[in-house]
């Protein structure tokens, strides 16, 4: 018995064993786009103070940030008391949300100028006076 199909064909000759010519793939883009500074505010909006159930950026705990050329970024922030124990909080909050927006965080805990209650942006205050706080 013959290993032809009805039509003639062995399925071994429907195979090409040669690719057709083509030119090497150009290398890809590596580059990533780096995040803006508005990036991570808005990013830092999931960073709620345990203790007063608003934000960090409505709070005004942020004080200022940093991007470096590898999507590194450096975070001046400050507490609303030096004695706040809740730091570790905060810094594993902002890992995870800055987490796939940048490489690294690093927060700077920044005592001047102190923060106060000028410092709380209109969002801010209105979610205080949403939970009691006269501001």
């Amino acid at each position: 018995m013959s290993e032809e199909t009805t039509e003639g064909v062995r399925p071994s000759d429907l195979v090409r064993d040669t690719l057709p010519d083509q030119e090497p793939a150009a290398p890809a883009e590596t580059a990533v786009s780096l995040p803006t500074v508005d990036d991570v505010v808005e990013a830092m909006k999931d960073v709620i103070d345990p203790e007063l159930m608003v934000n960090v950026v409505d709070l005004g705990l942020v004080y200022g940030i940093q991007i470096d050329d590898d999507a590194n970024v450096t975070i001046d922030m400050t507490l609303t008391s030096p004695t706040c124990p809740l730091t570790d909080r905060l810094e594993y909050d902002t890992q995870t949300v800055l987490e796939g927006i940048v490489n690294s965080v690093a927060i700077n805990w920044v005592w001047l100028p102190p923060w106060g209650l000028e410092r709380i942006t209109p969002d801010g205050r209105q979610q205080l006076q949403a939970i009691g706080f006269n501001v």
